[in-house]
């Protein structure tokens, strides 16, 4: 888990306003949100195929001063959507977005901006995911890559996808939390108002969270729930305070979650375990009961289960990468 800070945006023809908001919101040093104070700071570089003047999907001209050159410092390169994706495959492209892969940079793109990683091959043999309206196109093209369509972000370690649209924010927000830290990740998604983590089922693979419409007796349900980890909460709780029965609570729940109750509130659970580690001098076991575990070994299971690593050593690395 190496922290980065050289972060390479490629806008290709037709970029999407959204997608440089994106990239803009989470990374850019300067910014209308005060971000930086206490928080890393990343070099932010806007590339192109070429140099000039780069249209956006809604018109407005953006002046690009960096053709794919930028690539070769890059330590994340995030590949953004835009309307040209279908015919934004030429070699020179390719190639050098394979070559900043073979040295190690790490490579992400959403919505649309994940046809370019199928199409330079970084993606076959492996999940993916993208707009959900493009799918089953990008199923089509390129039959090596398996297209996870209710993903809303799937991460391989040097390889990620994410879903459309707002899906940018979750996935660029998950990659601060893996390389950065919960309380980094927390604190960047506060100051743009956006949830810091949206989670499902599996460490990798993340189901769509938010149901059309949204659920407003559901939101005050979790928001409780957030606030109430350290005591042993039950479904029959949770039902009785959303004032529904056990069977339409769960339901409901998978349908604005997509994933259950138990799984939600173990993510729950270690990302607040995680931001305590990072930021406070509590020892793992007094973590661990503010949690809801009954121990510190009970916390170090489920740790180790699901991020690899055991508390002590992911204090030990966050506090290393703390500015």
């Amino acid at each position: 888990m190496s922290a980065f800070s050289r972060v390479v945006a490629y806008a290709p023809p037709g970029v999407t306003g959204l997608g440089l908001g994106v990239v803009t919101g989470v990374f850019a040093a300067n910014g209308v949100f005060d971000l930086r104070p206490g928080l890393p700071v990343f070099d932010l570089t806007i590339c192109a195929r070429r140099t000039g003047v780069l249209r956006t999907d809604s018109g407005v001209p953006l002046h690009i001063d960096r053709d794919l050159d930028a690539f070769g410092t890059a330590e994340l390169i995030m590949v953004l959507p835009g309307t040209g994706f279908r015919q934004d495959r030429d070699d020179d492209l390719l190639n050098a977005l394979r070559a900043a892969h073979r040295r190690g940079a790490i490579v992400a793109g959403h919505c649309v901006g994940s046809f370019l990683l199928a199409a330079a091959g970084l993606l076959d043999g492996l999940d993916a995911t993208t707009h959900w309206q493009y799918a089953d196109e990008m199923a089509a093209a390129y039959p090596e890559v398996t297209v996870r369509r209710d993903a809303l972000y799937i991460d391989h370690g040097q390889v990620s996808t994410g879903a459309g649209a707002t899906a940018g924010f979750d996935l660029s927000l998950h990659l601060l939390r893996t390389h950065h830290g919960a309380a980094v990740a927390n604190r960047i998604a506060r100051n743009l108002v956006t949830p810091p983590h949206r989670a499902g089922g599996q460490a990798q693979y993340l189901d769509t969270p938010v149901p059309p419409g949204g659920d407003d007796s559901l939101d005050e349900v979790l928001g409780w729930a957030r606030e109430n980890l350290h005591r042993r909460l039950s479904v029959d709780q949770l039902a009785a305070r959303a004032m529904t029965s056990r069977r339409t609570f769960l339901r409901r729940f998978r349908r604005a979650t997509g994933t259950s109750p138990q799984a939600w509130l173990t993510t729950q659970r270690l990302h607040n375990a995680e931001e305590l580690l990072e930021t406070t001098e509590l020892p793992v076991e007094q973590i661990a009961h503010r949690v809801g575990y009954a121990s510190a070994a009970a916390l170090r299971d489920q740790f180790v289960q699901h991020r690899g690593v055991p508390p002590r050593d992911y204090r030990h690395t966050f506090r290393h990468h703390r500015p």
